[in-house]
Parts: C-alpha cells; structure tokens; sequence
C-alpha cells in the first residue's frame, strides 16, 4: 500500500522569480506592472487555500484598506494567469471556480460536495498508474488532474 501525502504548503519557486515571470507577462501582453496586481499574486503566493476571485479580492481589502483593488482587476488578472499557467482553478459549476497558484508540486484534489472544501492529495500508486495506462495506449502525457467529489468526514458526522 503506498502513502498518501497531503502537505503541499512548499513552492517549487521563490517569489522573486515569480514576480520577474509576471512582469514578463504583463510586458508581452502590453500590461502595465501595477501594485494592484502584484499585490493579488503575492496574495496567491502567500495563500494555503483555494480562493475564489471574491474570497480574494475581500483578503486584499483586508490585508490593504488604502489599497483601491476593483474586482475586475482579480478577475482580469486570475484570467490572464490562469491563461498563462501560472495559476489554476477548480470549477465548481454555477457556484464558479477557485484558483490556486502553480507553482506547487503535482497534486489530486478531493471535493466535498456539501462544504466545499478542497483536500490536496497525491498517490504514487495512482500517478504511477495513470503513466502506465497512457504508456501502453501509446499517449504522451503532458499534464494530468484529477478531481475527486464527495463528503468530506466533516461533513459525514454531522
């Protein structure tokens, strides 16, 4: 039986580098670096959880009172990363998507479908599996997610 790892709180990168890639970005797509913006990836970067563009944009608020964020800047800027892969989101239907940044190490994701809460999971066992299966359909894999929906045990024991 193999171990399932649930700790992804570690960054494959600094965020230095990722804010030189940022601006990067905005420099290509004739985008102006403003403290707005760097202040949602650095709020992404600094964030355990998966947050909603409203979720995000009410951290900010609170984080930076004198800071005028507009809600279509979120929005427009977790577009523009997630365009670019440097962030990720998980749809959740009419209730719209969460984000996460990218720069985490591969992992799965439970959903409880009552609660909303969002488990980070890997499995060797699956991973290695999921390599074999494309492997013998003669598939290259670039990328691969996983979703998993349910009830968390919170949920269960109410």
């Amino acid at each position: 039986m193999t171990k399932v790892t649930t700790d992804f709180n570690d960054r494959t990168i600094e965020y230095e580098q990722l804010l030189i890639d940022f601006k990067t970005l905005l420099k290509k797509n004739s985008l102006k670096f403003t403290i707005q913006r760097e202040v949602i990836l650095e709020t992404l970067y600094k964030s355990d959880e998966h947050l909603t563009p409203e979720s995000l944009h009410h951290l900010i608020q609170e984080k930076f009172p004198d800071l005028k964020t507009g809600i279509a800047t979120v929005y427009r800027t977790l577009s523009l990363l997630e365009d670019s892969n440097m962030v990720t989101s998980l749809s959740f239907g009419a209730q719209g998507k969460k984000y996460e940044l990218g720069a985490k190490n591969h992992h799965d994701h439970l959903i409880c479908t009552e609660c909303g809460s969002i488990t980070e999971f890997v499995d060797e066992q699956i991973e290695d599996r999921q390599h074999h299966i494309a492997d013998e359909l003669g598939f290259i894999m670039k990328d691969h997610s996983m979703q998993i929906y349910g009830i968390c045990s919170s949920c269960q024991s109410k």
